[in-house]
C-alpha cells in the first residue's frame, strides 16, 4: 500500500495451515505452507498477524507452536481470535469469560490476544457502510458480555482488546510506533545514500575533466591495464572466481570453440583425464598439456613400404661403414618423426594459445567483481570503449606472438632429436627400455661392414645350397700368405695387414651379431683380393647375394629395419614429450603471461605519443 502522504506498508496473505492437502493438490502441501509461512515471517522488522477461529480452544492450537519457533516470546506477533460473536453463546458466567479471554497458561501473561467479528451481510456495500456495519458488530459483542453474562466480564483489563475497532487502532498505534522508532535510521540511511551520489557527482565530473587530461588517462589506463595482467597471472597459477561452471569449458568446448577439432594424424578419440570438467586457467593448460602427450603417445611409427626401405639402406651400405641397418633406421625413424609430430605440436601451441586467449574476458570479470566487492576502482576506465578494444587487440597480439615463438621452438626442439647427428639412439636408457634384441641389433649395425648383404624383397635372398657353394669358394684364413714363422719385420707386417676376419654372406632370417671387421680401404681390397673372380662379379653387379629369389625367411632384413624404425620412434617421441615439449610450452606461454604481460601490454598500448594515445 502505497501513498504520497505516508510510508509504504507491505501486507503478505499467506495461505492457511492444514493438516491434509485437499483433493487434488500434492500430498506435500501442508508442509510446503508451513515452510513458505516460516520463510516470510523470519525477518524481524515484520509484525505476524496470527489470525485463529474461536472455536479452536487454546490447549489444541496446533499452530501455536509454529509461530513459537519463529518468534517464542510473542514480541512482534498479533495474535487475533475471528468469529467471537459464535463463541459467546456458549458462556453464562463471568469466570468462564475471563478464563478464555486470558488464555491463561497458553500465551503467557503479558500477551493479550484481540476478539473480532464481522458483520454477516457478506453483499457489496460502500466503504462508509462496511465501517458503519463493523461498528454495529462491536457494539454488539460488548452489549451481550455486558449484559447477557452472569456478572459481566473483567472490562478494564479486556475491554480494549475486544472488537475491530479496538484491534485497527493497536494496529495503527504500532505500526505509527515503528515508523518513529526506524526514522532515525532512516534518516540516516537516506544521509548516507545523498552522500553517495554526491561523491558520485563529483566523481563524474572530475572524470569528465580528465578526457583531455593526458597524464590522467596514460595513469588510468596503465593502472586498469597493470590490473588485468594481474588478474591473468592470477587466474594461470589456479583460481575459482568467477565461477568455472559459467566461464570454464569442457574439452569438447574448446575442440569446437577453438576451430581446431581433433589432433592431427590421431584416429582414437582422445579422452584427458577431466575432459568434462568446465576449466579454465592453468587448470585448462594443464589438461591441453595432457590432452598433446594422450595425443603423441597413441601415434605409432607408420608402415614402410620395401622400397623406401631398400633406397634409404643401400644409399647408406655404399658410403662404407659398418652402421647400415641402424642408419637406415635412424633416418625412417626421423622422416616419420618430422612427418607425424610436427603437426600435434602446432596443434597443442594453438590449442594453448586458444585457452591463454579465452583468460582476458575472464580477467576482466574477476577484476570487476574485486572492484565492487572492495569498493575501489584501478583506473577507471569505464567507457572508453576503444581503449577496451586497443587493451583487447593487444593482449590477442601477444598470444598469437606466444603461440608463433612456442611453434618455432618446439620445432626446433624436433629438428635437434631428429638430426642425423643427435645422440639420442645410443643413449643408455634406450638399450635398458627395449630389451636385448635391440641391443644385438646396435651391436651388430655398429661392428658388421657387411651391411649390403641384407635382403629387402619379400623373399629371401639365397638359397642354402648357393650360400654353401660360397662359402666353399672362400679360402681358409690360414691359407692366406703362409709364411715361416720368423722371416723378418717386413713379412710380419705384411701378413698383420693382410689378416682379417671377414662375414659370410648373412642369412635373412640370421642376424650376423658379433662380427669383427677392420675397416679400411686397403683392407677391404685385401679381403676381395681372396674372393673369386665369379664372386666378385656377383657383387659388382648385384646378383643372387643382393637381390635373390630364394624362399621368404623367418625374419627378413626389412622386418628387423621396421622393428627397429619403431624403436628410434619411440625414442625420439619420449624425449621430444617428456623431455622438451613439456618445458618448452610452459617457459613459452606461462612465463611471459605472468611475468611480462603487464610490460608487453604497456609497450603496445602507452608507448605511443599523446595524439595517438588520445585516439583510443
Amino acid at each position: 500500500a502505497e501513498f504520497a502522504h505516508c510510508p509504504n506498508l507491505t501486507i503478505i496473505d499467506t495461505p492457511g495451515f492444514v493438516l491434509k492437502a485437499k483433493k487434488g493438490e500434492p500430498e506435500n502441501t501442508p508442509q510446503e505452507i508451513l515452510s513458505m509461512v516460516k520463510s516470510l515471517a523470519s525477518p524481524p522488522h515484520r509484525i505476524l498477524l496470527f489470525l485463529q477461529q474461536s472455536s479452536v480452544e487454546w490447549c489444541s492450537s496446533l499452530w501455536l507452536d509454529s509461530i513459537r519457533e519463529i518468534d517464542p516470546t510473542f514480541r512482534r506477533t498479533v495474535i487475533v481470535v475471528s468469529k467471537f460473536d459464535n463463541r459467546l453463546k456458549e458462556f453464562s458466567d463471568r469466570w468462564e469469560v475471563d478464563r478464555y479471554l486470558s488464555a491463561s497458561g497458553y500465551l503467557g501473561e503479558t500477551t493479550r490476544p484481540f476478539f473480532v467479528a464481522l458483520p454477516k451481510d457478506r453483499s457489496t456495500v460502500s466503504n462508509d457502510e462496511f465501517r458503519r456495519q463493523i461498528s454495529q458488530v462491536d457494539s454488539e459483542v460488548l452489549g451481550h458480555l455486558h449484559d447477557g453474562i452472569k456478572g459481566g466480564y473483567d472490562e478494564e483489563k479486556f475491554k480494549p482488546y475486544i472488537g475491530f475497532c479496538s484491534l485497527r487502532e493497536y494496529l495503527e498505534s504500532e505500526l505509527q510506533k515503528r515508523y518513529k522508532e526506524a526514522a532515525p535510521a532512516t534518516l540516516a540511511l537516506l544521509e548516507q545514500r545523498c552522500s553517495e551520489v554526491n561523491i558520485e557527482l563529483e566523481r563524474l565530473d572530475s572524470k569528465i575533466q580528465a578526457t583531455s587530461d593526458v597524464s590522467h588517462l596514460r595513469k588510468s589506463a596503465m593502472m586498469h591495464a597493470a590490473s588485468i595482467s594481474n588478474q591473468v597471472g592470477v587466474l594461470i597459477d589456479g583460481a575459482a572466481d568467477p565461477a568455472p561452471e559459467q566461464w570454464g569449458k569442457t574439452t569438447e568446448e574448446e575442440r569446437s570453440e577453438s576451430g581446431i577439432g581433433s589432433w592431427p594424424g590421431v584416429t582414437v578419440d582422445i579422452k584427458p583425464a577431466n575432459a568434462i570438467l568446465r576449466l579454465y586457467g592453468g587448470a585448462a593448460f594443464e589438461r591441453v598439456m595432457h590432452e598433446f602427450r594422450c595425443a603423441a603417445y597413441s601415434i605409432e611409427c607408420p608402415p614402410v613400404s620395401r622400397e623406401k626401405v631398400a633406397n634409404i639402406l643401400l644409399a647408406h651400405a655404399g658410403r662404407g661403414g659398418g652402421r647400415g641397418v641402424a642408419e637406415a633406421a635412424a633416418e625412417i625413424a626421423r622422416t616419420a618423426a618430422r612427418s607425424w609430430l610436427a603437426p600435434l605440436l602446432d596443434t597443442a601451441c594453438d590449442r594453448l594459445a586458444f585457452v591463454l586467449g579465452n583468460l582476458f574476458d575472464i580477467a576482466i570479470e574477476r577484476n570487476r567483481s574485486r572492484e565492487s566487492e572492495y569498493g575501489r576502482k584501478t583506473g577507471d576506465m569505464e567507457g572508453y570503449v576503444g581503449f577496451h578494444a586497443a587493451l583487447r587487440h593487444a593482449y590477442n597480439s601477444i598470444i598469437k606472438d606466444l603461440a608463433k615463438q612456442c611453434k618455432q621452438l618446439v620445432r626446433h626442439h624436433l629438428d635437434s632429436v631428429t638430426s642425423p647427428y643427435s645422440q639420442v639412439f645410443y643413449e643408455n636408457d634406450f638399450h635398458g627400455s627395449f630389451g636385448s634384441s635391440a641391443n644385438s641389433y646396435f651391436r651388430h649395425n655398429q661392428a658388421s661392414a657387411g651391411s649390403i648383404w641384407f635382403e629387402l624383397s619379400d623373399c629371401g635372398q639365397v638359397s642354402h645350397d648357393e650360400r654353401m657353394r660360397d662359402q666353399e669358394n672362400i679360402p681358409p684364413e690360414n691359407n692366406a700368405r703362409q709364411k715361416t714363422p720368423g722371416k723378418g719385420t717386413e713379412a710380419r707386417d705384411v701378413h698383420r695387414e693382410s689378416q682379417m676376419t671377414v662375414p659370410e654372406t648373412p642369412s635373412p632370417d640370421q642376424p650376423c651379431d658379433g662380427v669383427k671387421v677392420d675397416v679400411g680401404p686397403r683392407k677391404r681390397i685385401a679381403r676381395i683380393g681372396n674372393r673369386n673372380p665369379e664372386q666378385l662379379m656377383k657383387v659388382h653387379n648385384g646378383g643372387s647375394l643382393l637381390f635373390g629369389n630364394g624362399d621368404c625367411g623367418s625374419r627378413s632384413a626389412y622386418t628387423e629395419i621396421c622393428s627397429l624404425a619403431a624403436q628410434h620412434f619411440a625414442r625420439i617421441r619420449e624425449v621430444l614429450v617428456e623431455r622438451s615439449v613439456t618445458s618448452t610450452l610452459n617457459s613459452g606461454f606461462l612465463t611471459p603471461c605472468r611475468d611480462r604481460l603487464v610490460v608487453e601490454l604497456g609497450l603496445d598500448l602507452f608507448a605511443v605519443n599523446d595524439e595517438k594515445f588520445m585516439d583510443m
